[in-house]
């Protein structure tokens, strides 16, 4: 089964702070771990969504709307993302629940969600 841990970004996510050296040894020890036991798939951090480009479309069968980034709705953003593959629900949130707090300052969120097969 395959779920994705979803990292939310935050207001220093989106300012294009990099964690800690703690924090970013804890997610390289985190990443080793799901590596050792084989259950990623991968793992990426994203660039802030000032980099990113949205894709909208506002008419059923029309033309896709551009624009560019920044976005203003951080609590839709997503800093990045782990693809775990594991045996079950209860797995998967196992392994989430061992993540790191991944912005480091209180600021962070993880959504854990089924990938369909």
């Amino acid at each position: 089964m395959l779920f994705m841990l979803i990292v939310k970004a935050s207001k220093n996510s989106e300012a294009g702070n990099l964690p800690s050296p703690e924090l970013r040894q804890a997610m390289t020890q985190y990443n080793e771990e799901l590596v050792k036991a084989g259950v990623r798939v991968a793992a990426k951090g994203l660039h802030p969504s000032s980099n990113g480009i949205r894709l909208s479309y506002p008419a059923a069968g029309g033309d896709p709307v551009i624009t560019d980034g920044p976005f203003t709705e951080s609590e839709d953003l997503i800093a990045g993302f782990i693809l775990i593959d594991v045996n079950s629900r209860e797995e998967a949130i196992s392994w989430a629940m061992r993540m790191p707090d991944p912005q480091g300052h209180g600021e962070g969120q993880v959504e854990l969600r089924q990938v369909f097969d």
